[in-house]
């Protein structure tokens, strides 16, 4: 019996993360739209959610496709954390699709 060698491709990885603005006076819309353009090159984005917390504190969850693989979602972090009126990043939920 021979054996074959088979190349299984990385799968996909949907992270949902909680970023919370620097301060309650921050535009939510053009952080927002900053996140939107912060997307790493690999990832996807596919949407993003409003939260209100307290005191016209709002969290935004953005849900992006990574590939599966080493780091996780280390760069989709560091280049949100990178928007200005980022205040804290924090991963809710990831999941392979």
């Amino acid at each position: 019996m021979q054996l074959r060698r088979t190349i299984i491709p990385m799968g996909t990885v949907a992270a949902k993360l909680k970023i919370m603005p620097e301060t309650s006076d921050i535009d939510i819309e053009a952080l927002e739209k900053n996140i939107e353009n912060a997307v790493p090159e690999g990832a996807e984005l596919k949407g993003i959610e409003r939260q209100p917390i307290a005191f016209g504190l709002v969290a935004l969850y953005p849900t992006v496709l990574i590939p599966d693989g080493e780091g996780g979602t280390d760069q989709v972090e560091e280049a949100f954390s990178q928007v200005e009126g980022v205040g804290s990043i924090g991963v809710e939920a990831v999941g392979r699709i």
